[in-house]
């Protein structure tokens, strides 16, 4: 599971509700969905966006701390790694 980033908040006409201190994360599979739109611009998408599209798929299917462990193509980010859980 990769490790969460902080993700900016928007602000609001309306400001934020009294006691509301939440902050939003960013999803879990944010990092394989940015490397399907950088798939985008490599070159022919129908031969560069498939592979990575794939494994963003599968880790949309996927449950949480299941995700694919398989190298990112485009981004240039560690892949992510599974926390093993001893019981």
């Amino acid at each position: 599971m990769s490790e969460t980033r902080p993700v900016p908040r928007r602000e609001s006409p309306w400001g934020l509700p009294e006691g509301d201190n939440r902050q939003p994360k960013a999803h879990r599979c944010n990092d394989r969905a940015e490397d399907v739109i950088q798939a985008c611009f490599e070159g022919n998408p129908f031969s560069t966006v498939p592979g990575p599209f794939k494994l963003f798929w599968r880790c949309m299917r996927s449950k949480p701390g299941e995700e694919p462990t398989e190298p990112y193509t485009y981004l240039q980010l560690d892949p992510p790694k599974r926390e093993v859980k001893l019981e």
